[in-house]
């Protein structure tokens, strides 16, 4: 496996494997991987000629007072992981590589980007729509894999993808959860023991949310009363939101109909958590 650091030597990397005819694969992370980035790999894997995972940590995308120093890094180790993935490459960009100063040009999609993770991190799909716009004209792939449980960030990057005519397809893949439901996260290893174990009420909550949505119950209030009420249970858990929104427009619904995201944040002990379910309703 070739790790590229420079982002010209990437580009052309990836243009000689298309003028050979090959297919190329694109997983954008940051680092640190667990299971969820795995099962991203392999999908890439399975559909794709040539892997590349890009591994940066995207200052721009974090607020003033979060957690971007303190952000998990374990570079050999994601290495081994990818590797036995069977990743072809890893780009591992410099910040000023990424960002030369003075940095006067970001990507902004507007609407969808306002109410949940938005509210409360502005300037932060932002900056994940700049670094992922950068990482597509670096890395000028075929298809493109994100996970579902960063559910925002997907449809940010969907739209942004078909506002902006990127000749790239954006596959989604399932959230990959721990064997008691918890989200696969980096951020999980900041939970202490006892956080731990509080988390898993967050898709507890949701599966409530499924169980009563599957019983025929289509008022957003009563369904999103009961996960709060759920997560109330926790007293380590204190929720930021809890939505029931449009997949489309990501907007509050009063009605679920349609394709339906049902989304919540908490913080659990030091850890900003989200999670989430798309119903089909």
């Amino acid at each position: 496996m070739r790790i590229v650091t420079v982002p010209w030597e990437m580009t052309r990397l990836v243009t000689e494997r298309r003028e050979a005819g090959q297919s190329v694969g694109l997983v954008p992370t940051m680092g640190f991987f667990h299971a969820g980035h795995v099962s991203l790999m392999r999908a890439a894997r399975e559909e794709n000629d040539f892997v590349v995972v890009s591994l940066f940590v995207n200052p721009i995308q974090f607020g003033p007072r979060e957690d971007f120093k303190e952000y998990p890094r374990d570079l050999q180790r994601d290495v081994e992981i990818a590797a036995q993935a069977g990743v072809d490459c890893i780009f591992h960009p410099r910040v000023e590589d990424m960002y030369p100063q003075p940095y006067l040009t970001f990507v902004e999609v507007e609407g969808i980007t306002e109410g949940l993770c938005g509210a409360s991190r502005p300037g932060h799909f932002r900056g994940v729509a700049t670094v992922v716009a950068k990482l597509f004209h670096i890395i000028p792939a075929h298809r493109a894999y994100f996970g579902l449980k960063d559910a925002q960030q997907v449809r940010v990057i969907q739209k942004m993808v078909e506002d902006l005519n990127f000749d790239i397809q954006i596959v989604t893949c399932p959230t990959v959860r721990e064997e008691d439901g918890l989200a696969m996260s980096s951020r999980n290893v900041y939970l202490k023991p006892e956080e731990r174990r509080a988390a898993t009420v967050l898709y507890r909550s949701l599966r409530r949310a499924e169980e009563m949505v599957r019983g025929g119950e289509r008022e957003a209030r009563e369904v999103l009363a009961a996960v709060r009420e759920t997560l109330e249970t926790e007293p380590l858990v204190e929720p930021e939101y809890v939505e029931a929104v449009d997949w489309e427009g990501l907007r509050p619904v009063e009605r679920l109909q349609g394709k339906v995201l049902i989304a919540l944040a908490a913080r659990v002990g030091k850890a900003r958590l989200i999670d989430n379910v798309l119903l089909e309703v």
